[in-house]
């Protein structure tokens, strides 16, 4: 019973441990994806506690919550395009919801140019620049081939250029 306390406490400070490294890029991972920094919270808390469940059988435990987060995003964005399919179907607002004044131009461009891209391209972008990862380990977190992170990073920074440029 003594080692089992131990190895419960070694596991404990270790996610801890990962939590305190992974946790805000985690969050940025699944607002970039989501665009829904709320959603992105909730994904990243619920990544967390499923380490905590597979802590035994995880062995790289940031690649492991990498590519949760990832899962759970592309659910969530699923799940959005069904409620987006349905609010098409209803009759438009009677105004568009106000504008942050406080936000700057250059990061309403930005934000906009990123909306244009698909989630896939935005998640390649985030990873591979934002969080410096290599093409290889964005690869293994998305579940592709360099390849094809190769391409969608080229493709979404043409896009991004020409609604910047446009």
């Amino acid at each position: 019973m003594r080692q089992r306390q131990e190895k419960d406490e070694t596991d404990g400070s270790d996610v801890e441990q990962v939590y305190a490294q992974e946790h805000q890029a985690l969050g940025r991972l699944a607002a970039v994806m989501t665009g829904d920094v709320d959603a992105a919270a909730e994904i990243v808390q619920e990544s967390f506690v499923d380490l905590v469940r597979a802590a035994d059988d995880v062995e790289d435990p940031a690649a492991w919550l990498r590519t949760v987060v990832v899962n759970r995003s592309r659910s969530w964005i699923r799940r959005r395009v069904v409620a987006r399919r349905y609010l098409e179907r209803q009759p438009p607002p009677e105004h568009d919801p106000p504008v942050d004044p406080a936000d700057a131009e250059a990061q309403v461009d930005v934000r906009r140019a990123l909306s244009e891209l698909d989630p896939e391209q935005r998640a390649v972008l985030f990873l591979r620049y934002y969080l410096d990862m290599s093409e290889a380990q964005v690869a293994a977190a998305l579940g592709c081939r360099p390849g094809t992170v190769k391409s969608r990073a080229s493709r979404a920074l043409r896009r991004m250029k020409e609604v910047l440029d446009g």
